[in-house]
């Protein structure tokens, strides 16, 4: 796991070089008649990264996106119009049964369908009708890392196909903060020895980084055997934040931005409740080291658009540690393999 999270700079620079002028090619299509619709369908660590596209897509091109139930077409057999919509079924290894039944009903509809995978002879390389790999090579940890980073990139390629303002210079500087933010290996592997003894935990993050929260909550759950709830700031105010009592373990993922003032008067009130906080920011957030909490910071100035995949790293840093630390092998979570298939 702690090997293939270091292979992310250089993935992600791979899967955006071959991306390019294939997505480019995929702007000029759909131009031709937009979706009014897009549909993301996916489970598990893609689901997470979906989670992410929604917020994306709607900010950045004001297009509606839904996140697919599968289970109404596998279990329920109901007949959903997905015409004029954009579908993506979303899948690391591209065998997702659930998420491939999506994505073939919606062809079958007549609605254009988008397959984003890291497994060019996979099932769902073969159903859709534009496919975009992730050139992260073959990912042998069943905790998928590498492959999730480089599905959100993918994300932010759609988004620009779809009429986003986002340069395509920004998403080029993507793979540097990955780097960076590999450099806190060494500091995260200490602190990770302090929560050895943790059981439960709460991870929050707010807009473009709620995918996160769920995605660091799952590193967590496979493999730590922590349970990890996630929220976001506004809904763990409405209730959640009940459980908390002394030395309670909360991870927040804090950029500077428009999430930021209701992310402070969290820790704020977290900090009167004398819960343990460990924020997850970088160098443009300086009020975040003014607060008393442990902070993790990625050495580097990122606009929160862009905040995403830097985060993630660190926080898939400490699952790795955190699993080694708790004396369990992070690559072999019990009970798992590594492709899931679901009905």
């Amino acid at each position: 796991m702690l090997e293939e999270i270091r292979q992310q700079p250089a993935a992600l620079e791979r899967t955006l070089k071959a991306s390019l002028r294939p997505m480019e090619r995929f702007r000029r299509t759909i131009a031709r008649k937009p979706p009014r619709l897009v549909v993301l369908a996916a489970r598990g660590t893609s689901d997470n990264a979906a989670q992410f596209g929604r917020y994306l897509l709607e900010i950045t091109t004001g297009i509606p996106v839904s996140l697919s139930a599968p289970s109404i077409h596998t279990l329920y057999n109901a007949t959903v119009d997905l015409r004029d919509a954009l579908v993506v079924g979303i899948s690391q290894s591209g065998e997702s049964t659930d998420t491939n039944l999506v994505v073939e009903r919606a062809r079958c509809q007549g609605a254009v369908t988008i397959g984003i995978t890291n497994e060019p002879d996979s099932a769902l390389a073969k159903l859709a009708q534009h496919v975009f790999l992730v050139r992260a090579e073959k990912e042998k940890s069943v905790a998928a890392t590498k492959t999730y980073t480089g599905q959100v990139l993918m994300l932010y390629l759609l988004a620009y196909a779809l009429g986003a303002r986002l340069r395509i210079a920004d998403l080029e500087r993507l793979p540097d903060k990955a780097a960076a933010a590999l450099k806190l290996e060494p500091a995260i592997r200490g602190l990770s020895e302090r929560y050895r003894f943790m059981n439960q935990a709460v991870v929050v993050g707010r807009g473009l980084n709620y995918a996160n929260a769920f995605e660091f909550a799952l590193k967590l759950m496979e493999t730590c055997y922590v349970v990890a709830e996630r929220f976001s700031s506004a809904d763990f105010l409405h209730g959640p934040i009940a459980m908390v009592e002394r030395a309670f373990p909360l991870f927040l993922f804090a950029p500077s931005g428009v999430t930021w003032p209701s992310m402070r008067e969290m820790l704020e009130k977290l900090e009167s409740l004398n819960a343990e906080t460990v924020v997850f920011t970088d160098s443009a957030n300086a009020e975040a080291a003014a607060l008393r909490t442990r902070v993790i910071r990625v050495p580097a100035k990122l606009q929160e658009l862009y905040t995403p995949i830097p985060y993630i790293i660190p926080a898939q840093i400490f699952a790795a540690c955190l699993a080694a630390q708790k004396g369990l092998d992070p690559d072999r979570p019990r009970t798992l393999t590594k492709v899931t298939r679901t009905l």
